[in-house]
């Protein structure tokens, strides 16, 4: 019989979840005294732990990377162009986890769950998040399936500063780190359209000051305006002009002719963010943004970079992408450099693409390519136990 799914494919998977009982201290002084993940896991952890590589999901990501739920998905997981067997990330030779962060929307203990104390939503009681949070409880999960050291950890935009926290806090469990499409800090113009998307969540009369859930309500407006705001970013100039031009969903320009016009990135966005507003929490994008907005690498390290990557024991891959003006190549050369100073192994590639930040979740050949070759280089390494990549490799524009 013919197989449903296509070649490289993890095929059907199902969600897993475990409750914590160990109470969690967060950055912030308050604590969790319990908490779920849900995560999914794609290919064999193999006999000592070694094989195992996390994702890190960005700020609207989420634990389904790869595969689908079932045989009716029409859309399988948002990185399924680069999951799977004979891929990027091969599931032959990886084992695969891929968790929904603390404070998500989808499974994983957040501000749509119960407050045990209360017995209502959390709301927006939900303690204030850090990268460092989301690192902690990944390596509490990675305890119970018993890997004690990744093979790599991989992540793009928010997911990448997870992947470079992970070097910092836990050096001697990373062997590998991909940062893709990610910096050490958010730009102030960066900080600035977060804090406009979370106006406009929080100017919706559904809102409630965060406690929507308790009334029944959804402030759906305010963040279909916020996924506007962000969708417009993570896309460029060129990008859209490509896709879309001036061209009319409805309506004429003909003289006398009056009716409402609508054009089709007005249509796009309209339709795009009326999805996000029905399938994620508003609670959960604000305090998603924040721990991007406070993310910042080197701050206890005396603002110095090489300070903080001095920590780092791994190996380093940096991918950036020519129109991505969110994330841009400066911020990833940035990364580069400071890696380079504290002699740390990197490869750097330079991927052009039309399509802004969003590149990375987006099939692309040469970002395929060196992608797949590092974690080849990876996989290799594992097998042989050898040394691996031994010399600073740096592709791409110079920097």
């Amino acid at each position: 019989m013919k197989s449903i799914f296509p070649t490289g494919s993890v095929g059907l998977v199902q969600a897993q979840s475990h409750t914590f009982e160990q109470a969690l201290v967060l950055a912030s002084g308050r604590v969790l005294e319990r908490y779920e993940l849900v995560y999914e896991t794609y290919g064999t952890l193999n006999a000592d732990g070694s094989n195992a590589v996390l994702i890190c999901h960005a700020l609207s990501g989420h634990h389904h990377a790869a595969g689908k739920h079932s045989e009716d998905d029409s859309r399988p997981g948002w990185w399924d162009h680069y999951i799977g067997p004979g891929k990027a990330i091969n599931t032959d030779e990886f084992f695969v986890l891929s968790i929904n962060n603390l404070g998500g929307c989808h499974g994983s203990t957040g501000p749509t769950s119960i407050n045990p104390k209360s017995q209502r939503p959390w709301g927006s009681d939900f303690p204030t998040l850090r990268v460092r949070d989301w690192v902690e409880t990944q390596k509490r999960l990675a305890d119970l399936l018993g890997i004690n050291k990744w093979a790599a950890v991989v992540g793009g935009s928010l997911g990448g500063m997870q992947a470079m926290r992970w070097a910092l806090e836990y050096p001697r469990r990373v062997g590998h780190c991909v940062a893709i499409a990610s910096a050490m800090k958010l730009t102030a113009q960066n900080i600035a359209f977060n804090q406009t998307a979370r106006q406009a969540i929080m100017a919706d009369p559904q809102f409630l000051s965060g406690y929507y859930l308790e009334q029944n309500k959804v402030p759906s407006s305010g963040l279909a305006v916020a996924r506007m705001i962000g969708h417009i970013t993570y896309l460029s100039d060129d990008g859209m002009g490509e896709k879309f031009g001036r061209e009319l969903r409805s309506g004429s320009f003909e003289q006398g002719i009056d009716e409402p016009l609508e054009f089709e990135i007005e249509s796009y966005l309209r339709h795009q963010s009326e999805s996000f507003s029905h399938s994620f929490d508003a609670n959960t994008y604000i305090l998603m943004t924040r721990a991007l907005d406070y993310f910042d690498l080197a701050r206890e390290y005396n603002n110095d970079a090489v300070a903080a990557f001095n920590r780092a024991h791994c190996q380093f891959l940096v991918i950036s992408f020519t129109t991505d003006w969110r994330f841009s190549p400066a911020r990833s050369q940035e990364i580069v450099r400071a890696l380079l100073h504290a002699k740390k192994p990197v490869t750097y590639a330079e991927i052009d693409s039309a399509f802004g930040h969003d590149a990375f979740l987006i099939p692309n050949e040469r970002y395929n390519r060196v992608f797949s070759a590092y974690m080849k280089n990876v996989a290799s390494e594992i097998n042989s136990e050898g040394p691996g990549l031994k010399n600073d490799h740096v592709v791409g524009d110079e920097i």
